[in-house]
């Protein structure tokens, strides 16, 4: 119970921080009054501009309103967007699930290769496909995501035009997104399934299992993978909060219509509700994935309760 307690405070604290980095928005831009009102306020007098920033509650001291703003978040009334003239939750949500749907895909794009990548390198080591899968993950793990979207794009969209460049609508479209925001983790969790497997496959009961005569495919994936996967299976788990987070810059290269696009295009128009909704959102997705990680792994091995 204290490992959940803890967990859960930590958890609190994350999101308290990121609820006073989001409503520390609201003054990036300069006052948000003249914000809000944009042009407006050139036809407005300094009597109906103040009335107005009364009637906003700008005029309170910012404790004030970082506490009025917390307690409409927790309502999820985020405020409304000036740009889309409609509530800045409705906004997000109604694009939460492109994002969802784009980092679900890399997440399975990224299973699919990194795993067996990793075991081929580690049952082949030192060899010369052991090198070339290590350079490839190195590569991987190097590139920008923009960079090797702009490239994807170059070649597969504009060069030999097989897949289309932007938008969404069909699973083609989520080939090449999918692709550029699965690349970092598929190299990571590649070496990290290679790492795990080198050390498993040190351990006695693996030599015990290779004097009995077992073959060794099942030394390899009934012995070495199966012991190998609490580490793997953890960093699977945090990786779906790192693709929701790590969508922005993806979806604004290929115009996925998602969350990370809205909130780019929302930071451009200085739409400062839909920017807060947007990164509070994805905070708590953020962590309660990190959180329900962080139980399944200390319910799996006991020992990370105690630490």
């Amino acid at each position: 119970m204290r490992y959940v307690l803890r967990r859960l405070l930590q958890t609190i604290i994350v999101v308290f921080g990121v609820s006073i980095v989001a409503f520390g928005m609201t003054y990036l831009t300069g006052d948000p009054t003249e914000v809000i009102l944009g042009a407006g306020a050139d036809q407005m007098t300094v009597q109906q501009i103040e009335e107005f920033r009364v009637k906003m509650g700008f005029d309170r001291p910012w404790y004030v309103q970082y506490v009025d703003f917390a307690a409409k978040a927790l309502r999820g009334d985020f405020g409304y967007s000036f740009v889309r003239h409609q509530p800045a939750y409705q906004v997000i949500t109604e694009r939460l699930p492109a994002t969802i749907q784009l980092s679900a895909f890399a997440m399975v794009i990224s299973v699919l290769f990194s795993i067996p990548l990793g075991v081929i390198s580690a049952t082949r080591s030192n060899t010369l496909l052991d090198y070339l899968v290590t350079i490839v993950a190195l590569i991987g793990q190097s590139v920008p995501s923009f960079w090797l979207g702009i490239l994807l794009i170059l070649f597969f969209g504009v060069t030999l035009k097989w897949l289309p460049i932007s938008g969404s609508g069909s699973w083609e479209h989520l080939i090449m997104p999918g692709i550029t925001l699965a690349a970092f983790s598929i190299a990571r969790n590649m070496r990290l399934t290679r790492a795990a497997m080198l050390e498993v496959m040190q351990m006695d009961f693996v030599r015990t299992a290779r004097g009995k005569g077992i073959s060794e495919n099942r030394v390899i994936y009934n012995h070495v993978l199966r012991n190998s996967l609490l580490p793997i299976v953890t960093a699977i788990g945090l990786q779906m909060g790192f693709l929701l987070g790590g969508s922005v810059i993806t979806e604004t290269i290929f115009g996925w219509p998602g969350v990370g696009r809205e909130i780019v295009a929302a930071i451009g128009s200085k739409d400062f509700y839909v920017v807060q909704a947007g990164v509070i959102m994805l905070a708590l997705i953020f962590t309660g994935v990190n959180l329900s990680v962080d139980l399944a792994y200390g319910w799996i091995d006991p020992r990370i309760r105690h630490e």
